[in-house]
C-alpha cells in the first residue's frame, strides 16, 4: 500500500538531487577551468621566471669551460630530478622511467642538444643575443603541434604569438649582429630542438614526462666527460653555481613546463616561455652591467605584454564559462 507513495517520494528526491547537481556543477566548472588552465600559465611564468637566471650564472662563473658547465649543471638537475621522482612515485621509479617509451628518449636527446647549444650560445655571444634565438620556439612548435598533432590555435593565441612577433622582430633587427655567428646558429638549435620537445611532451601529456629529463642529464654528463677528456676539476664555487643552475631553477623550471603542458597547447607553453628571453638580458644587465639597448627593452616589454594578453584573456573566457 505504502509503496508508490515511496516510489514518489524517491523519485522526488532523484529529481531535486539532478536539479543540485546541475547547479553546483555549473559553479564548480568555472573555477575548475581557471584553476587549471590559468594556473599553468602562473606555473609557466614563473618557471620562464626561474630559469632566466641562467645567463647570469653562466657569466657569474670564473674559471669552469663550457663543457665542465654543461656537465655540473646536469648533474645538479639528475640529483633534484631523481630525487623528486623518487618521492611521487617511490618502489615505482623505474616503471615510471619506462613509461616515457621511445618518444621520451627522443625528448631526452633534444633536451641534451638543447642544454649543450644553449651554454655554447652564450659562451660565444651576448646573453641578450643568445636569449633572441630562443623568441623563435613558439613559432616552431606552432607549425610543429599544428603538422603533427593537428593542435589548432585560437584566435587569442594567434594575437598573443603575432605582438611578441613583432618585440622578436625589434629585439633581433638591433641585437643579431652583435654576436658570433656561432653563437647564434647554436642559439638557433636551442630553439628548434626544445620547441620539438615541447610537442612531444604535449604529444604524450597523459604520461609523466619528467623522469625524460634523468636521462637527458646522464646523456649530457656522458658527453661533457667525454669532450673535456675527463677534465672535471673545476673550482668549487663555480660548481656550487652550477648545481644552484641545473639542481634548482632548471629543474624547478622543468617540472613547472612539464606540469604546464597538460592544460596548455604547445604554442601556449613556448610563448610564456618568452619571459626567460625577456628577464635574462634585465639579470645581467642589473649584476654584470651587460648593457642591453633600448629596442631590445621595447622589444622585451611588447613581448611581457603579449604574454599579459594571454593570460588575461583565459581569466576572461574562464569567466563566461
Amino acid at each position: 500500500m505504502e509503496l508508490p507513495f515511496i516510489r514518489q517520494r524517491c523519485g522526488g528526491l532523484v529529481i531535486l538531487a539532478k536539479m543540485r547537481y546541475k547547479k553546483t556543477g555549473a559553479l564548480r566548472r568555472r573555477p575548475s577551468f581557471i584553476d587549471g588552465r590559468f594556473a599553468a600559465f602562473t606555473l609557466m611564468a614563473l618557471g620562464s621566471i626561474t630559469v632566466s637566471f641562467g645567463g647570469l650564472i653562466i657569466r657569474s662563473v670564473e674559471q669552469a669551460d663550457e663543457w665542465q658547465l654543461v656537465f655540473f649543471r646536469s648533474l645538479g638537475m639528475l640529483f633534484s630530478v631523481t630525487i623528486l621522482v623518487t618521492a611521487r612515485y617511490r618502489r615505482h621509479f623505474f616503471s615510471r622511467l619506462r613509461d616515457i617509451g621511445w618518444q621520451g628518449g627522443v625528448g631526452a636527446v633534444l633536451v641534451a642538444i638543447a642544454s649543450i647549444s644553449f651554454v655554447q650560445s652564450v659562451a660565444n655571444t651576448t646573453v641578450a643575443n643568445a636569449l633572441f634565438m630562443l623568441c623563435a620556439i613558439p613559432f616552431f612548435s606552432a607549425a610543429l603541434a599544428r603538422l603533427f598533432l593537428k593542435e589548432a590555435l585560437p584566435l587569442r593565441t594567434i594575437l598573443a604569438m603575432l605582438v611578441a612577433m613583432v618585440g622578436v622582430v625589434v629585439m633581433l633587427g638591433e641585437g643579431i649582429g652583435v654576436g658570433s655567428m656561432y653563437g647564434n646558429i647554436m642559439g638557433l638549435l636551442t630553439a628548434l630542438s626544445f620547441a620539438t620537445y615541447a610537442v612531444i611532451v604535449r604529444w604524450r601529456r597523459d604520461v609523466d614526462m619528467l623522469p625524460t629529463l634523468i636521462l637527458s642529464s646522464l646523456i649530457i654528463m656522458v658527453i661533457g666527460a667525454l669532450v673535456s677528456g675527463g677534465r672535471l676539476d673545476a673550482p668549487v664555487r663555480d660548481i656550487a653555481l652550477c648545481f644552484l643552475w641545473g639542481g634548482v631553477l632548471s629543474g624547478f623550471a622543468n617540472w613547472m613546463f612539464i606540469a604546464a603542458s597538460r592544460r596548455l597547447i604547445a604554442a601556449e607553453v613556448t610563448l610564456v616561455m618568452l619571459l626567460e628571453v625577456v628577464f635574462g638580458p634585465i639579470w645581467v644587465w642589473l649584476f654584470v652591467n651587460e648593457v642591453p639597448t633600448k629596442l631590445t627593452l621595447f622589444g622585451g616589454l611588447l613581448i611581457i605584454f603579449a604574454v599579459i594578453f594571454r593570460g588575461a584573456a583565459e581569466i576572461w573566457i574562464g569567466k563566461r564559462v
